[in-house]
């Protein structure tokens, strides 16, 4: 069956207990097409897990690449396809991996394999996050951590939703990320202190917890307004006025798990959208990084423990 080369957690690893080795070639299951990787992005959840994640463990969700095997049950891409992919169990920093058809869509010519990879945990989180507030149209829309990676598909899909936009960053030079994102307003700041006068919100993304959820949950429009919780990236625990809260009537906290809105909606249909509006110019992603996936290690740790990375960080597979 032969060997290929992947990403694997070895606590030995000079830097980021990652290194590349040789493993097993993937065997498809019959609804499962096999793809050479060309393209992979990183995330922080990803290189965060691989801190603490057993030996061997390969990380890796996101990927593109072409069709080097059709699914046998003849429900995939033909062979040569250009095909992005979401890889829900990992290991998708590899020369070749095994994806079940839901979990792909095929790629004109005209969107790269670097491009590509950048969307599907970044681009999936955006696109269902929003969908949790209905329809965009002449709303207000406030998205937190507007410079990172899910925060900038955020900002250009509500817009282009017809949202008003309110993007906040913590530091003043990557306000010019959520601009070219197309935010409306961009507030800068450890807190929501200056988004405060663009309220009440439809909607809110939000991803740095703490303090931040605290004053985001004052903030929503009575009658309608939702906060969509993506993550806690300043700390879990959050102390708020709960008569404030329940008071302001009809609004509501959710909280998104990108795996379990997989369940409901399958990749390959997001994965669709979302090209389809990268083909458009719909969609721009910030690629910050593109290094050969040799780096990778190298790049994790820059994104993990130096922070040096907003946007995307790409790897290309040789």
């Amino acid at each position: 069956m032969g060997s290929i080369r992947a990403v694997v957690v070895d606590p030995s690893a000079a830097r980021g207990r990652l290194a590349l080795k040789d493993v097993a070639r993937p065997a498809a299951l019959p609804f499962e097409t096999l793809v050479r990787v060309k393209a992979f992005s990183l995330n922080l959840g990803e290189v965060r897990r691989a801190q603490t994640a057993e030996p061997g463990w390969r990380p890796g969700w996101d990927l593109a690449g072409v069709v080097e095997r059709p699914a046998a049950d003849g429900s995939g891409p033909s062979v040569g396809a250009r095909v992005v992919a979401i890889m829900g169990s990992a290991g998708s920093w590899a020369e070749e991996v095994a994806v079940p058809n839901l979990a792909l869509a095929e790629l004109p010519d005209s969107v790269s394999f670097a491009e590509a990879a950048t969307l599907p945990v970044a681009g999936l989180t955006a696109l269902f996050a929003l969908e949790k507030g209905g329809a965009l149209l002449g709303r207000n829309v406030l998205v937190t951590g507007a410079s990172g990676g899910v925060g900038i598909f955020a900002c250009q899909l509500a817009r282009h939703g017809g949202a008003h936009v309110v993007g906040l960053v913590r530091r003043s030079e990557r306000a010019r990320y959520a601009h070219e994102a197309h935010a409306h307003e961009v507030v800068v700041g450890e807190n929501l202190g200056g988004a405060e006068r663009f309220a009440p919100y439809d909607l809110i993304l939000e991803s740095v917890g703490g303090k931040v959820l605290t004053q985001a949950l004052t903030m929503l429009k009575s009658g309608c307004g939702m906060c969509v919780l993506l993550g806690a990236s300043s700390g879990g625990e959050v102390t708020f006025d709960a008569s404030r809260f329940y008071l302001t009537g009809g609004v509501n906290l959710f909280g998104f798990e990108l795996n379990e809105a997989l369940l409901h909606t399958p990749g390959s249909v997001g994965l669709s959208r979302l090209v389809q509006m990268l083909d458009m110019g719909v969609l721009r992603p910030r690629i910050e990084v593109q290094r050969p996936w040799q780096e990778t290690a190298t790049t994790a740790h820059e994104l993990f423990h130096e922070r040096k990375i907003a946007g995307k960080a790409v790897m290309l597979v040789e």
